[in-house]
């Protein structure tokens, strides 16, 4: 397949501040921007994750439009460069571009080998591996637990994926299947596995993502927004997954409270990605609004 020509228009990044002042915590925050790209098929827009190639110094995003992006990226412990390479529009194995809920791509992960999957919404949500063009190479079977499962709507779908060395991937529900509290939240393996969680205390808290930490425990970004005139938070969390056994409830440490109340700048954060040694990306998603930004956060968790 053709790779798609960027652009590579000096297109200005700029630098922004979303910690209030005096703010001191668990996260430090290095370097914080408004990426602003552009693709020569597709706007770069509402982006709902990433993941980092570490052999190939790739970063990937994907959109919730059903495009895949690929960045050369370099990090230091401070800062980070990204140079933009291609744009695909995702595409079944037939080679059509895919549409409609099939196309509502969320989450993102990279296996130990190399094979990139993706996570959907819809009514039946799924995952499946594609190639680094976007084209899907197979969808993944799911547990029977996950088949059954239904979900509260077409947009709470599979929205986090992660890879996990000792459990392969790892996925969760925007908001927990129908029968469940809606506090009670579970990250489930595709081999069968799960493991539950209490949100934080806060109206329609939402996983949208999770990432497998240095100590293989994951860090899990949580959303809670209730409307433009409502209470709009986002909390990262640490879950112990390891050593905690399937179908039990596991230990949670809340690491970072991003509240508006508090003097923060509270933006639609859905994606994270491991990228060095306790060093993460967070991404938001400008839900394809004018009056709205893509974020792209690098920060480090203190051990």
């Amino acid at each position: 397949m053709r790779a798609v020509f960027v652009f590579l228009l000096t297109i200005p990044l700029f630098a922004i501040n979303i910690t209030p002042k005096n703010y001191s915590g668990k996260i430090v925050f290095l370097k914080q921007e408004i990426l602003n790209f552009n693709f020569g098929c597709c706007a770069f827009s509402e982006i709902s994750d990433l993941v980092y190639d570490k052999k190939g110094s790739i970063l990937y995003m994907v959109s919730d439009e059903g495009i895949l992006y690929s960045f050369k990226a370099y990090f230091t412990p401070q800062s980070y460069s990204l140079k933009p390479l291609n744009a695909y529009i995702l595409k079944n194995r037939k080679g059509k571009k895919l549409k409609g809920s099939k196309s509502d791509s969320e989450g993102l992960a990279l296996s130990s080998s190399g094979r990139l999957y993706i996570s959907f919404e819809g009514r039946h949500p799924k995952i499946a591996e594609f190639s680094k063009k976007g084209v899907k190479i197979k969808t993944l079977p799911l547990p029977k637990i996950l088949k059954k499962a239904k979900v509260r709507s077409k947009n709470k779908g599979f929205e986090a994926l992660a890879y996990h060395s000792r459990y392969g991937l790892l996925t969760a529900l925007e908001f927990p299947k129908k029968g469940d509290k809606k506090r009670d939240q579970t990250i489930y393996s595709l081999s069968g596995n799960m493991w539950h969680l209490k949100m934080e205390p806060v109206k329609n808290s939402a996983i949208v993502e999770i990432e497998v930490m240095d100590d293989g425990n994951l860090l899990i970004l949580e959303r809670a927004y209730n409307g433009i005139f409502g209470k709009f938070e986002i909390n990262l969390v640490k879950f112990y997954i390891q050593g905690c056994k399937s179908g039990t409830y596991c230990k949670k440490e809340l690491l970072l409270k991003i509240d508006s109340a508090k003097g923060w700048q509270v933006e639609n954060f859905e994606g994270l990605a491991r990228v060095g040694k306790n060093r993460y990306l967070m991404v938001s998603d400008d839900n394809g609004s004018l009056f709205a930004s893509t974020l792209l956060i690098y920060f480090k968790v203190k051990e």
